[in-house]
């Protein structure tokens, strides 16, 4: 009895865990948005803003490869865009 309790609750865990993956936002991410964030100015990145704005409108999330915009340093990080109903938060990881 325990033994199929158990397996009823990680099988809805599971399937909640799958549904609540990226979604696309509520309002299109434009492109002004995405400026207003400074993304270009802080990090080197080779991806278009249209690239950028394509994923984040169909998928609400995007990992890029980028640096930081230090001179004469080069930091590798790994750059996340969140498209949110507060609008587009970043977060960044060493890589």
């Amino acid at each position: 009895m325990k033994k199929k309790i158990f397996s009823l609750v990680a099988t809805v865990l599971l399937l909640v865990f799958m549904v609540s993956c990226s979604l696309p936002p509520d309002r299109p991410v434009t492109r002004t948005a995405l400026m207003k964030t400074r993304l270009y100015h802080r990090y080197i990145i080779d991806e278009s803003p249209e690239e950028l704005l394509y994923a984040l409108n169909t998928r609400g999330e995007v990992i890029i490869e980028g640096k930081r915009n230090i001179p004469g340093k080069e930091f590798p990080v790994y750059v996340k865009l969140l498209a949110t109903s507060e609008g587009i938060h970043i977060n960044e990881y060493d890589r």
